[in-house]
Parts: structure tokens; C-alpha cells; sequence
């Protein structure tokens, strides 16, 4: 999953970064509004952590205008300020969730797979897709009971899947949520991670849509597969 990260204070952006890469996730930092304004625009982001006292604004001016826009990517604010009054002022501009520094990482990555989680319409923090299962806070995959063993790039790309179930996901989608901006990806590095998660889980996890790009796979027909560890002996 891809996090737009806006911090202006280089060692805070850091020290977030390293800890959400660490966690899974893919990471693209900017320091000022109109840095954020852009990268919303040209990358998928599947959630943004926003500082609100930016080099150039107030943080929430770019929540109120996204979300006029009608951009609904969850937004979690951070910020310094502790007033009640302040907290409920970035509630009201449209944030998700607020966050008062200093925090906890562990913390501010319960609080993301809730956001997320809450965003998909589901109740329960482990996705239960027929067969297969998923904890996000974990990074644990079962398949028919079975812990699979993937690499986080596989683990990311299973998760935007099944965090959109039934929807036509591109390229270029699926690369936002795997790659930063300044990664250097392959031509081919989506399709190996795809190929992988068709060997590793079954070939009908992800189903190709020809011109459009891919999904994940129904349940009804995840049943019907044959375990990929028994049609490989």
C-alpha cells in the first residue's frame, strides 16, 4: 500500500518513513503543500499522513480542498498542537484521524490498517477472502491454512488485491502501490511479482483483464483451483 507522507522536518520524515518501509509499506515524502498537491495527482496513494504546520499553509487547507474536490483518500493528521479545539477543527476540514506528535510508530500504524480497514467497509482487521487469509498488521498469509511465505513487495501487492475486491486494478495502479516516485522499476517487475503470487498462493489469485489490467481472483473460483505447493510436485 502507498502512503503520501507531507512532513516538512526532515529527521521526523525520516525517522516515519524508515518505520512505515519497515512495516510494508510504500513511501513517497514531500515537504510543502503545493509538493503534495502534485504528488496526489500523479501517484495512487492509498492513504496520506499530513503535518499540519507546513512551510507553506496550514496542513488542513489541503484536506478541505481535496476533499471538495472529492478526493477520498483517508487522511491522518499530525501535528503538535493538543487542543481539543484544534483536534476538532481537523476532523471538521475532512481528516480521517489525528494524531498528536510525539507518538508512538506502532501507534500511527494501528491507526493506518483502521483507516484503511474502515475505508473498505470492514469490521474485522483480517481480510477473509474464501480460502485465503490475510493480517495486515501481522504480514502473515494463510492459503487453505497453510502460512505462504512472500516477499513485501508480494505482501503489498496481495494487499491493494484484496483491499479492492471485485475492482480492475491498472499498471500503473498497482505500481503506485508498490514503488515510490524515485524507486527505478523494471519493465517487467509487476509481472514476476504476479507470477509469483499465481505460484505461490494458486493461478486463479489474480485474474488478468485483458486492455484494462487485473483483479483478484473470486472465491468461487480460488475453490476450484488446485493448490499451487501439490500441482507443482
Amino acid at each position: 500500500m502507498h502512503v503520501l507522507l507531507v512532513e516538512d522536518d526532515e529527521l521526523v520524515a525520516a525517522g516515519i518513513r524508515a518505520g512505515l518501509e519497515s512495516h510494508g509499506w510504500a513511501v513517497d515524502t514531500v515537504a510543502s503543500m503545493a509538493a503534495a498537491r502534485h504528488a496526489l495527482q500523479v501517484v495512487a496513494s492509498d492513504i496520506v499522513v499530513l503535518d499540519r504546520g507546513l512551510r507553506d499553509g496550514d496542513g488542513l487547507t489541503l484536506v478541505e480542498e481535496w476533499r471538495e474536490a472529492g478526493k477520498r483518500v483517508p487522511v491522518l493528521v499530525l501535528t503538535a498542537r493538543d487542543a481539543i479545539s484544534d483536534r476538532i477543527a481537523g476532523l471538521d476540514a475532512g481528516a480521517d484521524d489525528y494524531l498528536v506528535k510525539p507518538f508512538d510508530l506502532d501507534e500511527l500504524v494501528a491507526r493506518l490498517h483502521a483507516l484503511l480497514r474502515r475505508a473498505a467497509g470492514r469490521a474485522h482487521p483480517c481480510i477473509v477472502h474464501g480460502a485465503l487469509r490475510f493480517d495486515p498488521q501481522a504480514r502473515q498469509v494463510t492459503w487453505r491454512g497453510r502460512p505462504v511465505t512472500l516477499s513485501r513487495r508480494e505482501l503489498v501487492l496481495l494487499e491493494t488485491f484484496l483491499q479492492s475486491p471485485g475492482s480492475v486494478l491498472s499498471a500503473n495502479q498497482l505500481r503506485d502501490s508498490l514503488y515510490g516516485l524515485d524507486d527505478e522499476v523494471e519493465s517487467n517487475a509487476l509481472n514476476v511479482h504476479i507470477h509469483h503470487l499465481r505460484r505461490k498462493v494458486a493461478p486463479a489469485v489474480i485474474e488478468t483483464v485483458r486492455g484494462l489490467g487485473y483483479r483478484l481472483g473470486t472465491p468461487e473460483a480460488l475453490a476450484g483451483t488446485e493448490d499451487s505447493s501439490v500441482a507443482s510436485r
